[in-house]
């Protein structure tokens, strides 16, 4: 199951994005940043217990521009990788930004290959508008991004 993320989601957010963040796997996030940004997010709670405690991973779609939208902060906890989990966190993202009539969704990854499942090709970071690097200058590998940039056509 995986739904739109609720105000009460956001500390399980912060901890699971800045545990990949960590890890050197995407950009940290705030709380604050969290809160204000957290209409672009989807989760998939952990309802094993019943209830909707935890998290099991999230994923955000962000604006960038009339018809270009990124996806980011993807993360899904160890024991639930490879379950395809993280497919649906994105499908879900790809369906929310063909209902908003966004026609490119683009992402950075260390992880083509699993984008490339989902449609996604391989593209030239130059392809970018200058817009996409806003968030890169708060990253510790900038300016020497070793991200692969991959996007796919939604129109």
């Amino acid at each position: 199951m995986v739904r739109k993320a609720r105000l009460a989601d956001v500390k399980d957010i912060h901890r699971l994005v800045n545990q990949f963040a960590g890890e050197g796997q995407m950009l940290a996030q705030s709380l604050s940043n969290l809160y204000d940004n957290l209409r672009d997010f989807t989760v998939a709670p952990d309802v094993s217990s019943g209830t909707e405690d935890g998290l099991l991973g999230c994923c955000c779609l962000h604006i960038i521009w009339e018809d270009l939208a990124e996806v980011r902060s993807l993360a899904v906890v160890e024991v639930e990788r490879g379950r395809g989990l993280g497919r649906r966190l994105v499908e879900a993202c790809l369906d929310e930004a063909r209902e908003l009539g966004i026609g490119r969704v683009f992402a950075l990854t260390y992880r083509p290959e699993f984008f490339a499942r989902l449609g996604f090709r391989e593209v030239d970071k130059a392809e970018l508008p200058h817009k996409v690097w806003a968030d890169c200058i708060k990253c510790p590998k900038f300016p020497d991004c070793d991200e692969v940039a991959v996007a796919i056509d939604l129109t």
